[in-house]
């Protein structure tokens, strides 16, 4: 059975600007927004103030924003229809956060997994900033600011979501119903895209170029990467009985050829290792090509894409104050 699309309601997302989108980001997450947008009241957000919680480099940083807004809009986020802002553009997102402090469980941030993996990646242990511990009441207060019912998130951010809604009904509980309790939509279909260097983790920008496929790397780029991707010992093609270097390439592949399981299976009954990759790198570059010929035209006009974000901010800044105004009266705040 098909998972039925939520329908008015609030929804709420956001992706990092700490490196370059990769396909992961659009199967797993802008894909998903695109549709549900459709028949809900949407916020997309540039989540930047999570972004310098690790090590990053400042001088880059505005126009990776400015690089993310536009793959947002060229994968087809309709900004007439729903709201794209950067997060520091709004006090509201650090000022909640802040309050939601005061009751988030101690216990409770310590056992998310996130942080784990993250603070593992950074050399020093000194610089592992109570920024990057907290930042999951940040992401709450995110969420909570746009009285957000549904967040469609991957497996792995679930966790946070489930932090949300205990933070949020710890609030109500104490102070009064304000929150509405948000909800994770992890679609069924959506399969969890991996590292082409190492199938057991999920494709991520800050892992070496060659694991992932960027939504902006050429023809040759993505060949080359197809071309050296892991595969398993034998070529054996097959959603259920392949290994998971090659299940993940398959289901790369699903995604953008839009061919049903068993109909890949049949193509690619006799074929090679270098024939499959051959087939899969022509798919993705043929399936990115419209993105990114969008994308090049959108980026060209800095000052446009500002005004965009200018816009955005402006039409969700009226919600989260009105949010924080109120949280502020619950708390006996002056």
């Amino acid at each position: 059975m098909s998972q039925s699309l939520p329908s008015n309601k609030t929804i709420f997302s956001g992706i990092q600007p700490s490196g370059a989108l990769h396909i992961g980001n659009y199967l797993g997450a802008i894909k998903q927004w695109i549709e549900l947008q459709q028949d809900n009241n949407a916020y997309f957000c540039i989540v930047d103030q999570h972004a310098i919680t690790v090590p990053y480099d400042p001088s880059t940083l505005p126009d990776r924003v400015l690089d993310v807004a536009a793959t947002y809009i060229a994968a087809g986020v309709d900004i007439q229809k729903s709201v794209i802002f950067v997060q520091s553009h709004i006090s509201a997102h650090t000022e909640l956060a802040w309050l939601l402090s005061t009751i988030a469980p101690y216990g409770a941030m310590s056992r998310m997994t996130q942080f784990k993996s993250k603070s593992k990646t950074i050399d020093a242990k000194d610089s592992v900033s109570l920024a990057l511990f907290s930042y999951p009441v940040l992401m709450t207060a995110d969420i909570l600011l746009y009285n957000t019912n549904i967040v469609p998130v991957g497996e792995d951010q679930k966790q946070h979501i489930e932090l949300a809604r205990d933070i949020a009904q710890r609030f109500n509980t104490t102070y009064g119903d304000v929150f509405t309790l948000p909800e994770s939509y992890i679609p069924e279909q959506t399969a969890r895209i991996m590292s082409l260097t190492d199938p057991k983790k999920k494709m991520s920008k800050s892992d070496a170029e060659k694991s992932y496929i960027a939504l902006n790397d050429s023809p040759e780029i993505i060949r080359q990467k197809i071309s050296s991707a892991v595969t398993d010992t034998e070529a054996i093609f097959s959603f259920k009985k392949s290994g998971p270097a090659v299940k993940n390439l398959l289901n790369i592949y699903k995604a953008f050829s839009k061919k049903e399981e068993q109909v890949i299976e049949q193509e690619l009954a006799e074929k090679s290792y270098k024939e499959f990759k051959d087939s899969l790198a022509a798919s993705i570059i043929s399936g990115l090509h419209n993105f990114q010929q969008k994308f090049d035209e959108i980026r060209k006009d800095d000052v446009e894409l500002r005004f965009t974000l200018g816009r955005g901010m402006h039409r969700a800044q009226g919600v989260a104050n009105s949010t924080l105004h109120r949280v502020k009266e619950v708390m006996g705040l002056m």
